[in-house]
C-alpha cells in the first residue's frame, strides 16, 4: 500500500519551487516525481523585497503569499500528472513557506518567524490537506526554530558504523553532523546554519552579469580571491558564534556585503565572485573542522553541490575528507530539501516530534523535542 506525500521547497536561494512526490511505505522512501518551477520575476522580486522593512508590509506580504501558492499549485498539479497518482491518493503535503525574517530568541526573549504562505488557499487549490508553519512551535519552546532538516539528515543518511555529515548549499548553508547511529552518542545530532550558501553569490552574478546564477561556478572560477577581502568578509561575528545558531537574509544580503566591500572598492567583479565563492567554502569547512564527529564524509545538497568550482574549494579546505553530492547516496541535490518537507508532513500526521533539541536549542518541556507543523485539511 503507498504512502504518498509531497513536499515542497522555495528557499532563500529565491530561484523558485522545488517539489517531490515520495512514497513512504517501503523500507526506504522513494521519490516517485520531482518537479522545478521557477519564480515569475516580480514574484522573485517582491519576496527579496520584503525581508527588508518597506511601505505597506502586510497588505503585499498577504498577495505576495497568494501569488507563491499559485505557484505551489502548479508545482503540486505536475507531479500528479506526471506521476498518474489521485490527489485523493496523496496524504498531505509540506509546504514550508518563504522565510522573509527570522530573528528567534531575540527582542523579548522568543523572537520570531515568519514565513509568507496561504497553505489554506493551497488546500483550496490542491483538494489535499496542507501541513505548514514547520518553525513557530520550536521557537515558542525557546529554539531558533531552524534548521528543520537535520532529523531528516539523520534518517536518510545515517551510518551505523560512521558518523558523517550533511551540508546543504542553499541561499544559506545549513550543517548536520550524525554520529554513528548505533554508537553511545547517536542521539547527539548537531545541526546549524553556516552562514552564506548561495544567496550573496547569485547575487552578484545578476547583478554584474545578468545570469540568476554563475553555472558551474565558472565565472568564480576564472577570478581571484582577494585575500584583504575575505578577511573582512569572514571578520563576522555569526561565524565564531557557538551552535545552536541560524541566520538568514536578516543578517547576509546585500546591504551587508556592500558595507564589507566598501573599503576595497574598485575591484574587478569577477574577483569578488571568487572571493564570495571562497568565503561559502571557508565558513563550510570551518564548521565542519570545528564540530564533525569523527566522521570523514561531507555529504553535499542543495543548489550549490552543481556548482563545480564551489565543491572544489571545499575539497582543497577539507584534505582527507569526501566531499560528494547527495546522489551518490541515493538521493539528487535538488530533491533532498523538499523531500524534507515531504516527511515533516508526515511526521505532523503521525504527531511524531521532529525537532532536535540538540540542533534548535529548545528547553522548554522534558526534552525541548516538538511536533511541528499546523494542519489545514482540505
Amino acid at each position: 500500500m503507498t504512502d504518498f506525500f509531497i513536499g515542497l521547497m522555495s528557499g532563500t536561494s529565491l530561484d523558485g519551487v522545488d517539489g517531490v512526490l515520495a512514497d513512504f511505505s517501503g523500507a526506504q522512501l522513494r521519490v516517485v516525481r520531482h518537479a522545478h518551477t521557477p519564480f515569475p520575476p516580480g514574484l522573485r522580486e517582491e519576496l527579496l523585497a520584503l525581508n527588508t522593512p518597506g511601505p505597506d508590509e502586510i497588505h503585499r506580504a498577504a498577495l505576495a503569499a497568494n501569488a507563491l501558492v499559485r505557484v505551489y499549485g502548479d508545482v503540486v498539479a505536475v507531479l500528479l500528472q506526471s506521476s498518474g497518482v489521485a490527489a485523493a491518493q496523496v496524504r498531505a503535503i509540506g509546504a514550508h513557506g518563504q522565510t522573509v525574517r527570522h530573528r528567534p530568541q531575540e527582542f523579548d526573549g522568543t523572537g520570531y518567524t515568519t514565513q509568507i504562505n496561504n497553505p489554506a488557499l493551497l488546500a483550496e487549490l490542491s483538494g489535499i490537506d496542507v501541513v505548514a508553519d514547520f518553525r513557530s512551535r520550536d521557537v515558542a519552546a525557546g529554539g531558533q526554530g531552524a534548521p528543520l532538516v537535520p532529523a531528516f539528515h539523520r534518517e536518510v543518511f545515517g551510518r551505523p558504523q560512521k558518523a558523517v555529515a550533511v551540508l546543504n548549499l542553499g541561499g544559506i548553508s545549513n550543517l548536520s553532523l550524525i554520529p554513528a547511529q548505533n554508537g553511545p552518542t547517536a542521539d547527539a545530532v548537531l545541526g546549524f546554519d553556516c552562514g552564506p550558501g548561495n544567496g550573496l553569490m547569485d547575487h552578484w552574478c545578476r547583478q554584474h552579469t545578468g545570469q540568476d546564477f554563475d553555472h558551474a561556478g565558472q565565472w568564480a572560477a576564472s577570478g581571484q580571491v582577494n585575500a584583504a577581502l575575505l578577511g573582512e568578509l569572514l571578520n563576522e561575528p555569526y561565524f565564531v558564534k557557538p551552535p545552536p545558531k541560524s541566520t538568514g537574509r536578516d543578517l547576509f544580503n546585500p546591504a551587508w556585503l556592500q558595507r564589507k566591500l566598501a573599503p576595497f572598492i574598485p575591484l574587478k567583479p569577477v574577483d569578488v565572485q571568487a572571493t564570495l565563492t571562497e568565503l561559502t567554502a571557508r565558513c563550510c569547512a570551518n564548521d565542519f573542522s570545528s564540530h564533525q564527529q569523527g566522521g570523514d564524509v561531507l555529504i553535499v545538497c542543495g543548489g550549490g553541490a552543481l556548482n563545480a568550482d564551489l565543491m572544489q574549494r571545499l575539497r582543497r579546505c577539507l584534505p582527507g575528507v569526501l566531499v560528494a553530492p547527495s546522489d551518490i547516496w541515493g538521493l539528487p541535490p535538488l530533491q533532498v530539501e523538499a523531500t524534507a518537507f515531504a516527511w515533516l508532513a508526515r511526521k505532523t500526521l503521525r504527531r511524531e516530534t521532529a525537532s532536535l533539541p540538540t540542533v534548535t536549542g529548545a528547553k522548554k518541556g522534558t526534552q525541548g523535542a516538538r511536533i511541528l507543523g499546523a494542519i489545514y485539511p482540505a
